[in-house]
């Protein structure tokens, strides 16, 4: 439909789609030749005030020459962009480039005059800010980096969208006008707005598919079986709170089925459609999207199959779906979805294929794996844990876990967060999100499909160099809780959930079973916590004697945790003592110190297994005895909370405080949805509600779980303070620019180039990192005349390639003291491995002896920048010993990089050798962190080796890519992935 403009080809990566303020989406695209008939239609819609704020006179309507100006643009100087909903234009915004007189003018002027129109039906959705995110981005990439605005003073909308926009500004007025001019460097302040926007939005349009007020579920059958009737089963026996309705085009008008009003279209139901669950066949879906999109639906979730997972051609049947949907501003959830679930009694609404929905609790599941889904729903429900909400995307085309991750991020329900992911579409978006929501509440995820190298049939993303380990290093540094499997996620998931974070690794471990304590304790030790020596019960401990030992340890100041191990135990009169019995004297016992967690490792043997599923399986309306240890549900625990426990709170899954029991300030792991996450406290009171003590059938899942929860708690205390990306005074950042420019310039590979030696020295070197001159040594007199140029001693080493770094194959000889040891040398290395042409010999002054280290930096496509560090050799290429930071570091992750490997202790002095100079390490990561942050143009820096010394370090080889930067990155404007 575009068409190429009068000087600039048509720039098709301006094109985006957008989530609004309201959950709702759009197009935003250059404006066109071929626009001239949407841009009148536009006009006419738009009010006499919202025309008179635009021209600052009544302007009824546009004339031919105002429409030809308004739609022929050079993309240069002049650009123009619309935002349209079903095709049509819902705002326009354009600038037009000016000198310093506020006339028109070309480059290499580089300020520009920007306005609006929104039609007023649209406005409050958050388009304009939208558009000004777009074309601010438009601006820069033209090399504009001012715009200035005119607006009238009673035009308060527009005058806060420049004043929100978080961009420094200049305010003045000016015979009747207010001036703004604005600088679009992106600051601090901006990417804040601008990822605040982000997440209400994004979480307005996943809360559109969990809070809907009315359904239409699409494919019901007319008779009983079948996917349709089905969901719409699971909608009517869940207890949805809203309006349903069935639709079949098989129906006639004005039945009903199953009690719910049955209709032939969407089109037919004359109340609002908020959420359709579209469940017929593939190749009619195209029917029922456009159907839901002119009746104004707000969300689909696509159960229908067919679709990328079945080949090339559902992969394009996948594509035109996501198109048509966005078109009608409407997001999906699928296709190929298993549903969607939110247990809240405002909603209670299960769209899902699961026939019985969890109980109410403030766990939070995303799944892509509907199978996987399934398998985590029973599992959950066996042990006795309950949902906030549950969302499987199926094939993701759209709405993805970085969405849920923004709901969930300010939702009250939901106090722990668990997602298995079978790829990761946009890794850099996930790892900003994860973070800012770990300061929060803890995330668990399981990555499924990690080892294959390809991404699941259907799910679309994009490609990344790094490997599995590097990518969960990143994960974990931003403070999400790695794990390996399903049962590792649940485990994790129940206790957090249940308990307050550990407040450090110390762990008291107590029991009637002398062996159950001492493999606990070995768990312990081997997943690097800090165990007491265990204390045995013996197995004749009554539940009074746990009470007691378990009140005793909770007062103990030395421990931050207990673990309490069971096995069946008898009276002495032979009867078998009740599990629950237990199970209530470790609540009572619990309850009295709140603060630190408690977890239980049981046997099941004979009848505790029956005792213990009995009473996990409680039904969400009606007080019950608590499971006992045996279990892996839950031994009930109160968790404290800022006031007492409302009769409401049985009604939503979660028994009521035990009578005469208080409740005390909570403090458990779901926290802080006001604060920001710089500032999310460790612990802060979430709503009232009575928590559980976790139980597992084995010491080695109880202890991981807990060992995760230790991890996960110390990374929040140190979130709270992240440390600070040094500014060095002595680099040439505008200086580096200008070389990088020229050096990209002069390459005939529009892909980019390994710079020269000399170059990489030079470019480095304008950031203070130094690297040692390497002479070259074509032959043995070359070699002699660059040592004496050096001084002695000297190395002599190789350069080919397969050669490079290889200390060990012989390939460098040191410490040359004269020119007679130099010759020799040089003699023994053309003899032992070929001529010198392929050798490529060198000479370099001999470094202070030292670790050899290896630093380097990498621009992953889908990642980001990457910071690397570990020991040179078999340790890091062989044992895969590397530590990983997104950059850029700041001087904790400095620190904490090179203590991360596990062979950092040859940093420090291991087996009485001298400690190295770590503090010139930690700055020169620091630099090379700035350097590839400061200019996206430097896609790869390898620094090998870095010989790190008692007192300071020497680089003694050193790499340099170059390429052309991405058009747009992390910090553009906010956008769905393209399809």
């Amino acid at each position: 439909m575009q068409t190429p403009s009068d000087r600039h080809a048509y720039p098709s990566h301006w094109e985006a789609d957008v989530v609004l303020r309201d959950g709702g989406t759009a197009r935003i695209r250059p404006i066109t030749a071929e626009d001239a008939d949407r841009l009148v239609s536009f006009y006419e819609q738009v009010s006499d005030e919202s025309k008179y704020y635009r021209f600052f006179a009544p302007y009824p309507r546009l004339s031919a020459k105002d429409v030809h100006r308004f739609t022929h643009h050079d993309q240069v100087d002049r650009v123009g962009l619309a935002a349209t909903v079903g095709g049509e234009f819902i705002a326009t915004v354009r600038f037009d480039r000016i000198d310093s007189r506020g006339m028109s003018a070309s480059a290499p002027a580089d300020e520009a005059e920007v306005a609006f129109l929104v039609q007023d039906a649209h406005q409050g959705r958050g388009v304009a800010s939208t558009l000004l995110e777009h074309i601010a981005a438009v601006a820069r990439e033209r090399g504009i980096r001012r715009f200035a605005a005119e607006v009238l003073p009673a035009n308060t909308k527009m005058i806060k969208v420049f004043t929100d926009a978080g961009y420094q500004q200049k305010r003045s007025f000016e015979d009747g006008v207010v001036r703004l001019e604005f600088d679009l460097e992106p600051t601090d302040r901006s990417l804040a707005v601008q990822r605040a926007r982000e997440q209400r939005a994004e979480a307005r349009s996943v809360q559109r598919l969990l809070t809907p007020k009315s359904v239409a579920v699409i494919g019901v059958g007319r008779t009983p079986g079948g996917v349709g009737r089905s969901v719409l089963r699971n909608l009517r026996e869940a207890g949805f709170t809203g309006r349903l309705y069935a639709v079949n085009s098989a129906f006639e008008q004005g039945t009903e089925v199953d009690g719910v009003p049955a209709y032939r279209s969407v089109r037919d139901i004359e109340e609002t459609v908020e959420l359709a669950v579209v469940t017929v066949p593939a190749e009619r879906v195209p029917q029922a999207v456009d159907e839901c999109g002119e009746r104004g639906v707000l969300g689909l979730v696509v159960i229908s199959a067919g679709y990328a997972e079945s080949g090339p051609e559902g992969r394009e049947r996948q594509r035109e779906l996501v198109r048509q949907a966005r078109s009608y501003g409407t997001r999906i959830l699928g296709p190929n979805a298993f549903g969607v679930i939110n247990t809240s009694p405002d909603v209670r609404l299960n769209a899902s294929l699961a026939p019985h929905p969890p109980e109410r609790g403030r766990i939070g599941l995303f799944t892509q794996s509907g199978a996987i889904g399934i398998a985590l729903l029973s599992g959950l429900h066996r042990r006795g844990a309950g949902l906030s909400t549950f969302v499987s995307a199926g094939n993701r085309a759209d709405v993805s876990g970085n969405d849920v991750l923004q709901y969930w991020y300010e939702d009250p329900d939901t106090d722990v967060a668990l997602m298995y992911l079978e790829s990761i579409g946009n890794p850099r978006k996930f790892t900003r999100l994860a973070r800012r929501a770990a300061t929060a509440k803890p995330l668990v995820v399981v990555q499924g499909a990690r080892h294959s190298g390809i991404a699941p049939t259907g799910h679309a993303v994009q490609a990344t160099r790094l490997p599995h380990a590097t990518v969960s290093a990143l994960l974990r540094q931003a403070g999400v809780i790695r794990v390996d499997t399903v049962t590792e996620m649940v485990d994790a998931g129940l206790l957090l959930a249940g308990q307050p974070l550990p407040s450090g690794p110390r762990v008291a471990i107590l029991g009637n079973s002398e062996s159950l304590g001492l493999l606990t304790y070995d768990a312990c030790v081997a997943d690097g916590l800090r165990p007491a020596p265990p204390r045995d019960l013996t197995t004749g401990a009554t539940p009074a004697d746990f009470r007691a030992a378990l009140a005793e340890a909770l007062s103990d100041e030395s421990c931050d945790t207990v673990i309490v191990t069971a096995i069946p135990w008898v009276g002495e009169d032979g009867i078998t003592a009740s599990p629950e019995t237990l199970a209530g004297e470790l609540h009572a016992a619990a309850t009295g110190c709140p603060a630190k967690p408690v977890a239980v490792v049981h046997v099941e043997l004979g009848g505790l297994a029956e005792a213990l599923a009995a009473a996990t399986r409680t039904r969400p309306d009606a007080p019950a005895p608590a499971p006992a240890p045996g279990s892996e549900g839950y031994a009930h625990r109160s968790r404290p909370a800022e006031r007492p426990p409302t009769p409401t709170a049985a009604t939503e899954g979660e028994p009521a405080a035990r009578p005469g029991e208080a409740a005390a300030p909570a403090t458990g792991a779901g926290a802080a949805r006001e604060a920001p996450p710089e500032a999310a406290p460790e612990a802060t009171p979430s709503p009232a509600h009575p928590h559980r003590i976790p139980a597992y059938p084995a010491a080695e899942r109880a202890v991981r779980a807990l060992a995760q929860a230790v991890k996960y708690a110390q990374w929040r205390r140190e979130a709270k303070e992240p440390g600070k990306v040094h500014e060095y005074e002595d680099i040439d950042e505008s200086g580096t620019a200008r070389r990088i420019d020229e050096l990209l310039a002069a390459q005939d590979d529009p892909r980019g180039a390994t710079l020269a030696q000399a170059d990489a020295r030079e470019l480095l070197g304008r950031y203070g990192i130094d690297v040692r001159d390497a002479l070259p040594a074509p032959d043995p007199d070359a070699a002699v005349t660059a040592a004496r140029a050096l001084g002695y001693p000297v190395a002599l080493k190789t350069t080919a390639p397969h050669l490079r770094h290889r200390a060990d194959l012989g390939g460098v000889r040191l410490d040359l003291a004269d020119e007679e040891q130099l010759r020799r040398a040089y003699a023994e290395l053309t003899r032992a491995f070929g001529k010198p042409a392929e050798l490529r010999p060198v000479v370099q002054a001999m470094a202070p002896r030292g670790v050899d280290t290896v630093v380097r930096a990498v621009i992953d496509p889908a990642a980001g920048a990457v910071l690397s560090f570990g020991l040179a050799g078999a340790a890091s290429e062989l044992l895969g010993d590397t530590g990983h930071r997104l950059v850029p570091v700041t001087e904790r992750d400095a620190g904490a990089l090179v203590r991360s490997i596990r062979t950092a202790p040859l940093l420090f002095g291991w087996r009485g050798s001298a400690p190295v100079d770590t503090p010139a390490l930690e700055e020169l990561l620091q630099r090379v962190s700035r350097l590839v942050d400061d200019h996206p143009e430097v896609v790869t820096v390898s620094l090998e080796p870095v010989v790190v010394a008692q007192r300071g370090l020497s680089v003694l080889g050193a790499s340099v890519r170059l390429a052309p930067p991405p058009a747009r990155d992390d910090l553009g404007p906010r956008s769905l992935p393209g399809y």
